[in-house]
């Protein structure tokens, strides 16, 4: 894409990732690139929510293990709010699940962070021209016919009962949050953070807390080191 000056534009990117040193990295690499610019970095989903508002980047490096608000929440939101953006994750986890919740939740590529380097700069090229990408061990998954759940793993649409709020709510108590600060965090009553955790435990059949961190965990919206 060029501009009337005879330029070429620049594809913006907005970084979402929880480690400092990893988004340090990522900037550099990226804008070495003379067609690249990175527009900002979100060191958590929320953040990122709120920084692709206001740069409305092209692409988002979506971290999928982020605190506050996940990255594959963060990509419902930034996708239904700005269909112009396309959403590419970079995770350490590359399953089989959360290639599914990806895709499900509007992402349209998926690098794994082990084998990113030399596919990175093509799929963010790729991405913004409106095609998918994907890292080349999870392209032959695909290939081979739809994600499953290897290994017993929940099916991927298990999540698509909850919605966006009680996927909130659910990360932070995963992540040992009271309801009072989750009330705070998210700007809603203590008696609402309560309606959605109960609802969230109701559609899950899940009646602990532990039983929700677990859940977390396996869905890859929190660290098991969390």
């Amino acid at each position: 894409m060029s501009t009337k000056s005879g330029k070429t534009k620049k594809v913006t990117v907005l970084l979402a990732d929880d480690h400092i040193v990893v988004r340090q990295g990522l900037r550099a690499l990226l804008e070495a690139e003379g067609d690249i610019e990175v527009v900002g970095e979100a060191k958590d989903g929320r953040e990122a929510v709120s920084l692709a508002r206001q740069t409305q980047p092209e692409v988002v490096l979506m971290d999928v293990a982020m605190p506050e608000l996940n990255g594959l929440e963060a990509t419902r939101q930034i996708v239904r709010e700005l269909p112009g953006t396309k959403v590419l994750a970079l995770s350490s986890y590359g399953n089989d699940d959360y290639v599914t919740q990806l895709l499900e939740a509007g992402g349209v590529g998926y690098l794994v962070k082990q084998t990113a380097a030399a596919d990175l700069l093509k799929a963010i090229r790729q991405v913004r021209k409106g095609q998918v990408f994907f890292s080349p061990m999870i392209a032959q998954r695909l290939q081979a016919g739809r994600p499953g759940t290897p290994g017993g793993g929940r099916p991927g649409n298990k999540h698509a009962s909850l919605s966006s709020r009680e996927a909130e709510v659910l990360q932070l108590v995963a992540e040992g949050f009271a309801n009072k600060q989750i009330a705070a965090k998210l700007s809603i009553s203590i008696k609402t953070v309560e309606k959605h955790r109960q609802q969230a435990m109701n559609k899950l059949n899940i009646h602990d807390t532990a039983g929700l961190t677990r859940y977390a965990i396996s869905r890859g919206w929190v660290e098991s080191g969390v």
